[in-house]
């Protein structure tokens, strides 16, 4: 205890530059809990969209993941009803399992021929069950606040009625009947157009059929597109999308390919007559920390099913979730190291400074019969009470300015994300990272204090009482 006090009184001898010392390292504290913090907040929003979109863990056909991309239909999952009724009801995954739904991948053309428009756009299509992908939208185990109205609620007895990509509702010229904001109207091509050598008048009939046809309609308020796609046969089929809303995708390849519909209405274009299949079975689970659990039970069911399934969690099919956390970990040590090198040097200087004011009263204490090692231990403790007085502050600093951002109303758009969010910075709670990052700069302040301490033990006795 005489220690302590002889080292707290020590550093109070130079309150300035003790002051300055353990503001570098209250510093040092902020900056990586802050972005400690702010790291967390992005993973947890990553997280939530990317299970709100493919859930924790999806089972397709062997070889689907590697090369389904190319013809979805070739790996459709025969009698999914039942793997999916086996999944729902397994005693292991029932308590564990939020959703538990089939999806179906394609590929095709999309067509809007009404009125003066005649775009066309290949489309990645994906079907789903309108309910259940409410659903699971729903899940927030993290209590993100994310943006709202970025994709429609669709209803199960609709299965003509879906969404499209902002921007292939822009190519496709469905600026205006879905009020897509940023859309200007494209330039008038009809110059460059060729010729067509049957007059308009000959498709007059055929044009006034189809409008009194979708006046008769009860979606006649949606815009129709035509989706052209072949069936798992290679035959060709077309089916009719009334189009609710334009969703953003964020990421500017997704927003100009995507087309979510209803399952029997994407069945219907990939198996027409044929016996429907999915190309995907999703399970949503109530928490992540499950998901290793649930991975197991999962691949010990379907490994009894007839068609030979694999299961994928949702990093795996996320690869720019993978990407966006290894580059926020690499930013986050990088920025850690920067912390501990500045309080590093900054308690090196500190303690050097002190040795060299206090040579003589080394002198004085060591002709008393203190001995190397308590010299030692007295500059040490100065170092880590300098470190643990300095990271208290931060902690505090970092409190305060989490709960002023939090409240600032400030918004960004985050990674693949297509509307902007509230900033915030998840540091409540987080006991670990803030005891960690305390206990660290400590280390590092007591560890910086050990080179001038161990130079003040080695003074000799003579030399040092004939400092002046």
């Amino acid at each position: 205890m005489m220690l302590f006090k002889i080292a707290y009184r020590n550093i109070l001898r130079n309150r300035r530059r003790s002051a300055m010392t353990a503001l570098a390292v209250a510093v040092g504290t902020l900056a990586v809990l802050l972005f400690g913090g702010f790291q967390r907040n992005v993973f947890a929003g990553l997280e939530t969209g990317a299970v709100q979109r493919s859930g924790h863990l999806t089972a397709f056909r062997e070889g689907y993941f590697l090369y389904g991309a190319g013809n979805p239909s070739a790996y459709g999952i025969d009698d999914y009803q039942n793997i999916v009724q086996l999944i729902k009801n397994d005693a292991v995954l029932q308590p564990l399992v939020s959703v538990v739904t089939p999806t179906l991948s394609l590929v095709g053309i999309a067509g809007n021929y009404s009125g003066q428009s005649s775009a066309a756009k290949t489309f990645l299509g994906i079907g789903f069950i309108p309910s259940d992908r409410a659903r699971m939208r729903q899940w927030n185990e993290h209590h993100i606040t994310l943006a709202t109205g970025a994709e429609p609620v669709l209803k199960d007895d609709e299965p003509s009625v879906g969404f499209v990509g902002v921007g292939l509702g822009r190519i496709l010229g469905l600026c205006g009947p879905l009020k897509i904001p940023n859309c200007p109207f494209p330039p008038d091509l009809a110059s460059e157009r060729p010729p067509i050598d049957a007059p308009a008048e000959d498709f007059k009939d055929l044009q006034e059929r189809d409008v009194a046809k979708a006046a008769a309609d009860s979606h006649a308020g949606m815009p129709r597109l035509d989706l052209l796609g072949a069936t798992a046969a290679g035959a060709p089929n077309v089916v009719g999308l009334y189009v609710a809303s334009a969703a953003p995708q964020g990421v500017r390849e997704l927003d100009e390919n995507v087309i979510g519909m209803p399952l029997p209405l994407a069945q219907q274009l990939v198996y027409g007559r044929q016996k429907p299949k999915v190309t995907g079975i999703t399970v949503q689970l109530r928490r992540t920390e499950d998901l290793e659990k649930g991975r197991a039970r999962l691949k010990a069911l379907v490994q009894d099913s007839r068609v030979k399934l694999e299961v994928h969690d949702f990093a795996e099919l996320n690869p720019f979730y993978v990407q966006v956390k290894s580059f926020f970990g690499a930013m986050f040590l990088f920025i850690a190291a920067i912390m501990g090198v500045i309080v590093l040097f900054t308690i090196v200087n500190t303690m050097t400074m002190a040795v060299l004011e206090r040579t003589a009263e080394i002198g004085t204490s060591r002709a008393l019969g203190v001995k190397r090692g308590g010299v030692r231990r007295q500059f040490l403790l100065e170092g880590a009470l300098l470190g643990a007085f300095g990271a208290i502050i931060g902690v505090a600093v970092a409190a305060l300015a989490t709960f002023a951002i939090n409240h600032a109303g400030l918004e960004w758009t985050p990674p693949a994300n297509a509307q902007p969010t509230p900033f915030r910075v998840e540091l409540w709670g987080r006991t670990a990272l803030i005891g960690l990052t305390w206990i660290a700069l400590t280390v590092i302040a007591t560890l910086a204090a050990w080179f001038p301490a161990n130079r003040a033990a080695k003074l000799q006795i003579v030399d040092a009482l004939r400092h002046v």
